[in-house]
């Protein structure tokens, strides 16, 4: 068998906020083919990655798909830059490297997660993600007002999820938001009582069983944040995400070692190399790999596995199509290190729902792992008539 052609696309999106999905689809000789897509779908990064798609898909013309490794070691080594790792790059070659693993599952008739050794549960626990922005049909809601996280948390734990996971200072009451330039070095008064207003109500809706999630965004720095998690530790959080831009470790280990607060942090941080001193070092409590732009399911595996010596665990980062859900899914059911799952509000609206053939959706806070060869899942007949996008052959 060997890759006879690429097709690269871009997805269209409507009312789902600045996602631009970026799928590849690796085509055979043998009619199989393979769904992977590039996880810089976020704000920026999506048509740096489209164009490079187009130089990588020339690269692995001709060759046997089933050999994932030797494409992933010529892509790395073989197009000069990679080896510097960075997002737009990682990206293109996890996209590839993702659509090789969905032809592996379909050649040999099984789910990926038999391919990585099998399931290790039936069923993964979910958390509802970025609730600053709305649940279900209100997502992308960038109002400021407490009745806006209020009625998100509620959808959410009426959905039966028993996480959540918010930016809880990113928004104003009135006003722009928050930026960067506020968030470092001192976050003041105001924002501070803002935040702890609204952890102290998603805090007393989910009750004490409950788990809420802090979510920053590496607006903070290594003073600000720990000013914002002694704040916070009272409300009993599961993990501080993004505390810090995560490219400086040492700053981690500071954060770390002034909070009782688990770090986590993963999405923009790529390959092995990328996230050795982040574990190493043990200032991460969990690691948040995203499968489309650390270095494909090839790599993220031997991160987690990394990762596992270390006692770290694991939750993918998601936050675009239908198919880097499915994606993430498979590849956490066979995760022995794996301690929850991100649902986006993204990946509840119709806008991105309808890219997929399938719709999976969790029920009372938990997903079941698809069963179909692959990934289990496609694109819609939809997503194909309105991408936009060229054959590489």
């Amino acid at each position: 068998m060997k890759i006879v052609s690429v097709d690269i696309m871009k997805l269209k999106t409507e009312g789902a906020g600045p996602v631009r999905p970026i799928i590849c689809r690796v085509n055979t000789d043998q009619g199989i083919y393979g769904i992977g897509e590039a996880g810089v779908a976020i704000v920026t990064g999506a048509t740096a990655a489209y164009e490079l798609l187009k130089d990588y898909a020339r690269v692995i013309l001709g060759m046997n798909p089933l050999h994932h490794e030797v494409i992933w070691e010529k892509l790395y080594k073989d197009t000069f830059w990679a080896q510097g790792n960075g997002p737009i790059i990682m990206a293109a070659i996890s996209a590839i490297d993702t659509a090789l693993w969905d032809i592996k599952g379909k050649y040999y008739g099984a789910p990926v997660y038999e391919l990585l050794g099998g399931k290790q549960r039936d069923r993964l626990w979910t958390y509802a993600s970025q609730l600053q922005f709305g649940w279900g049909r209100e997502a992308y809601d960038r109002s400021g007002a407490l009745k806006k996280y209020e009625d998100a948390c509620k959808a959410a734990i009426d959905q039966g999820y028993t996480a959540v996971k918010v930016n809880f200072f990113e928004q104003r009451k009135t006003g722009p938001n928050v930026n960067y330039l506020d968030a470092t070095g001192h976050l003041s008064a105001e924002i501070m009582n803002t935040a702890e207003e609204r952890i102290a109500l998603v805090r007393s809706l989910l009750g004490k069983d409950g788990e809420v999630l802090l979510e920053n965004h590496a607006m903070t720095d290594g003073v600000s944040s720990i000013q914002f998690a002694r704040m916070a530790e009272k409300y009993r959080p599961m993990f501080l995400e993004e505390p810090a831009t995560p490219t400086n470790h040492r700053v981690f280990e500071k954060i770390a070692a002034n909070t009782s607060i688990p770090l986590a942090t993963g999405e923009r941080t790529f390959t092995r190399w990328g996230f050795r001193p982040l574990i190493e070092s043990g200032c991460i409590s969990i690691a948040q790999p995203d499968i489309g732009n650390c270095g494909g399911i090839t790599e993220c595996k031997k991160i987690c596995d990394f990762a596992h010596l270390y006692d770290v665990g694991i939750q993918t980062h998601v936050c675009s199509s239908p198919i880097s859900v499915a994606v993430s899914l498979q590849f956490e059911a066979a995760l022995p290190n794996f301690v929850i799952h991100e649902h986006h509000c993204g990946n509840t609206l119709p806008g991105i729902t309808r890219l997929g053939k399938y719709d999976y959706q969790p029920k009372d806070g938990y997903f079941e792992v698809p069963d179909l060869p692959g990934f289990g899942q496609d694109l819609s007949e939809y997503a194909i008539a309105t991408a936009t996008g060229e054959t590489i052959q």
